[in-house]
C-alpha cells in the first residue's frame, strides 16, 4: 500500500474537517455561549494536523483500492477522533471516551448520545453535534471525492469503498460530477427542509440542527423530548425528511430530472414503502387501547417506525410503553434498515429483498431440481458474486452482533440493554430497549462498553469489510 499517499489525502481532509470546525463560531458569537476559543482552537489544531500531513507526504500517484479502504476507514476514525476536541475543550464532555463516543456517533448519523440534558448544552455545541451527522449522512469520503481533483488525484476507488449496498450506481461518466451531483440533491433536500421547519414552530436554529440529522438520518435533537418538544406540523416535515434520505438519493436524482417512474420501477423502494405501512399498520393496531386519540396513534406509530426503519432514532413517544410485540417489531427492522444508497444503516432492503428472493428459488429447487432459476433485481440478472457478496456480508453483521452483545454482557449489562445498545449502533439507529432506550442515553454504560460501541458504529457506518480488510497481514504487503 502507498503510505505517503494514503497519508497525504487523510491530511487533505482533516485540512477540510479543521474548516468545517469554524462553522459553529457564527453561533457562539450570535447567542454569546463563550465557547469562541473551543472551535477556534479545536479549528486551529486539526487544520495544523492536517495541513502536516498533506505537505509533509506529497503524492501525485493515483488512488487504488488498498489506499480507498485505507483512507475511508482512518478518515472516518481521524474525523471522530478530531471533532471530539470541541467536547473537551468546551468542557462539556471533559472524558475523552464519551467525547470520542459523541463524535463517532455523530459522524456515523447513529443518534446514540451521553448527554444527559441537550437543553442545558451552549448552542455552538449543539450546532456542531448536528453538522457532524449532516456531513457524515452523505458520507465524508463522498465528499472528499468530489474535491480530490484538487488534491490531484483520483477517486472512482474512494467511491466504491464508500457507498452502502452491494452495487455502486453511477450516474454521470464521471465519478467527481456523480458525488457533485448527490451532494447538490443532498443540500437541495437539506435546504427545502429548513424553509419547510422554519414557517412552523421552529426557530431557524432548531430548524436547522433537525434538518441536518433527518436527512442524515442521524437522529441528534436539540431537545430532551426529542421531536415530542414539537407539535404535529413540525413531526410531519421530519417524516418527510426521514423517508427521503431513506430512499436511494440515485431515485431522486432521477426524479429531478423528470423521471419520477424510476421510484416505482425500483423492487427495493417498493419493499421499502410495503415495509413501512405493514409495520405502522400493526403498531396502530397494537396500540389502539392505548390511546384516545386515533390520530394521534397514527401520527406517533407513523413517525416512531419511519424513525427506526430510516435508522434515524427521533422519537415523539416511549414505544417501551407499548406492547412487547412492538418491540419485538422494531428490533427486526432495526436489522433491516432503509434502502442502499440513502443515508441510512444496517442491512439495507436491496440485501433483504435479495436474501428472501434467493431463499424462495432455493425452495423451489426442491420441488423442481430440473428447472432453471435466474435470481432477478429490477427485470436485471443477479450474478452469484454479488449473491455471494450479500450473504457473506449478512453472516459478518450478525457476527459483529453476536460478539459485541457478549463483549457489552461481560460488563455487566443486561442483555436486553446490550443487545439492543448493539443493532441500535450497528445499525446507526441510535435508540434502543432497557437502559438505552428512547427516553434514556448511553452515558451510564461502563467505559468499555463505550468503547466497543465506538467500534461498533464504525463498522455499521462503513458496512463492515472496508474496515475488517485492514486487519489482514497482506493488505499491507506491497
Amino acid at each position: 500500500m502507498n503510505h505517503r499517499l494514503t497519508l497525504h489525502v487523510l491530511g487533505g481532509l482533516l485540512v477540510f474537517e479543521g474548516v468545517t470546525l469554524l462553522s459553529p463560531i457564527p453561533f457562539s458569537l450570535y447567542y454569546r455561549d463563550g465557547q469562541l476559543g473551543a472551535f477556534a482552537l479545536s479549528a486551529a489544531i486539526t487544520a495544523l494536523a492536517g495541513g502536516l500531513l498533506f505537505y509533509g507526504f506529497r503524492s501525485r500517484d493515483e488512488v487504488t483500492l488498498r489506499e480507498g479502504f485505507a483512507i475511508v476507514t482512518f478518515g472516518w476514525v481521524g474525523f471522530a477522533l478530531f471533532g471530539s476536541l470541541p467536547y473537551l475543550f468546551s468542557g462539556c464532555l471533559p472524558n475523552p471516551i464519551d467525547a470520542i463516543f459523541e463524535s463517532m456517533s455523530g459522524f456515523a448519523t447513529v443518534g446514540a448520545s451521553v448527554f444527559t440534558n441537550v437543553e442545558a448544552l451552549p448552542q455552538s455545541v449543539l450546532f456542531w453535534r448536528a453538522l457532524t451527522q449532516w456531513v457524515g449522512g452523505m458520507g465524508i469520503i463522498v465528499l472528499g471525492v468530489a474535491i480530490l481533483p484538487l488534491l490531484g488525484v483520483g477517486g472512482m476507488q474512494l467511491y466504491e469503498a464508500e457507498v452502502s449496498g452491494p452495487t455502486t450506481d453511477r450516474l454521470t461518466p464521471r465519478i467527481q460530477d456523480t458525488a457533485r451531483l448527490l451532494w447538490g440533491v443532498y443540500a437541495l433536500v437539506t435546504t427545502g427542509g429548513v424553509a419547510l421547519l422554519w414557517l412552523g414552530e421552529m426557530n431557524f436554529f432548531d430548524a436547522i440542527c433537525h434538518t441536518f440529522a433527518a436527512v442524515a438520518t442521524g437522529g441528534f435533537s436539540t431537545r430532551n423530548a426529542s421531536m415530542a418538544a414539537f407539535g404535529t406540523y413540525s413531526q410531519i416535515v421530519l417524516m418527510v425528511l426521514m423517508l427521503l434520505g431513506g430512499a436511494n438519493f440515485a431515485l431522486h436524482c432521477y426524479a429531478l430530472r423528470g423521471n419520477f417512474r424510476r421510484y416505482w420501477q425500483s423492487e427495493e423502494f417498493r419493499f421499502y414503502i410495503g415495509l413501512l405501512v405493514a409495520v405502522t399498520s400493526l403498531t396502530f393496531a397494537c396500540n389502539w387501547s392505548r390511546y384516545d386519540s386515533s390520530l394521534l396513534n397514527v401520527r406517533d406509530s407513523a413517525f416512531t417506525v419511519i424513525s427506526i426503519v430510516t435508522t434515524t432514532g427521533f422519537a415523539t413517544a416511549d414505544y417501551e410503553q407499548w406492547h412487547v410485540l412492538i418491540h419485538g417489531v422494531l428490533l427486526v427492522v432495526m436489522f433491516m434498515g432503509a434502502c442502499a444508497g440513502s443515508t441510512a444503516g444496517s442491512l439495507k432492503l436491496v440485501r433483504i429483498v435479495l436474501l428472501l428472493k434467493h431463499a424462495y428459488l432455493q425452495t423451489a429447487r426442491l420441488i423442481h431440481p430440473r428447472q432453471v432459476y435466474v435470481l432477478k433485481l429490477d427485470r436485471r440478472t443477479v450474478s452469484p458474486e454479488i449473491m455471494q457478496d450479500v450473504l457473506g456480508f449478512t453472516v459478518l453483521f450478525l457476527g459483529v452482533f453476536v460478539i459485541a452483545a457478549l463483549l457489552l454482557a461481560a460488563t455487566g449489562v443486561d442483555l436486553i440493554t446490550a443487545g439492543s445498545g448493539v443493532i441500535a449502533c450497528l445499525s446507526t439507529v441510535g435508540p434502543g430497549l432497557g437502559a438505552v432506550g428512547p427516553t434514556d442515553n448511553y452515558a451510564s454504560l461502563p467505559n468499555f462498553a463505550k468503547i466497543v460501541l465506538s467500534v461498533v458504529m464504525l463498522l455499521g457506518r462503513l458496512e463492515i469489510s472496508t474496515v475488517l480488510v485492514l486487519c489482514f497481514a497482506s493488505f499491507w504487503k506491497k
